[in-house]
């Protein structure tokens, strides 16, 4: 089997750059992090929010 990279440390530098690369990765990662937990947190908004209104419409549906 042939290896791209001689060490681990020749991985990590991706010929001279590795900052480049793995900032990349990093900031793909936080953006995808950061839409999913925005929009976990948005969906229990908007669930409670009709919650609240079926429940608004089911009093008044008594009186």
């Amino acid at each position: 089997m042939q290896f791209q990279f001689e060490s681990l440390s020749d991985f990590l530098a991706m010929g001279n750059y590795g900052f480049y690369v793995w900032l990349s990765y990093a900031v793909s990662f936080l953006a995808i992090g950061g839409l999913i937990w925005f929009s976990r947190r948005e969906q229990k908004q908007i669930e409670q929010q009709v919650k609240k209104e079926l429940a608004r419409e089911a009093q008044l549906n008594k009186k």
